[in-house]
């Protein structure tokens, strides 16, 4: 894969979007094996009403894994240069994500050329996530 040139992006340009499938009960079994994080709340259906919620939900961190996909599709994993979020709502079985991503600023640091990039993850709902930010290298 190709960096993306620094000359041939602009601010406000989007990333491709990536759209997920909707999230069910056995998506999210198989992330708590992926992440080895297995809190019972995420799949245990008794669980989760005990703990107040009318069923399982996802992990904020598949949400946030979907939004990493959504900038290696884009540069290399080792271009990532840093990557934050925040956790917005609760994502819900059913959900169907949509991860965005849109160039907010251009720079050069250390002699490397970068790129700002605002990210959010929205449901079918255009409920809002996750909301972050990356710095990935660019090509120059």
């Amino acid at each position: 894969m190709n960096l993306p040139n620094f000359d041939s992006v602009q601010v406000g340009d989007m990333l491709p979007p990536l759209q997920k499938p909707p999230i069910t009960r056995h998506t999210l079994a198989l992330f708590c094996g992926a992440s080895n994080d297995h809190n019972p709340i995420h799949v245990d259906i008794d669980f989760a009403r005990a703990a107040g919620m009318p069923d399982v939900f996802a992990h904020g961190m598949l949400s946030m894994a979907y939004l990493g996909q959504l900038l290696t599709h884009w540069v290399p994993q080792s271009a990532l240069r840093s990557f934050a979020v925040r956790f917005s709502s609760i994502t819900q079985l059913k959900d169907s994500i949509t991860c965005q991503g849109r160039i907010t600023e251009k720079f050069v640091d250390n002699g490397e050329h970068r790129a700002r990039i605002e990210l959010k993850a929205v449901n079918q709902d255009n409920d809002v996530k996750l909301i972050g930010e990356a710095v990935v290298a660019l090509g120059h």
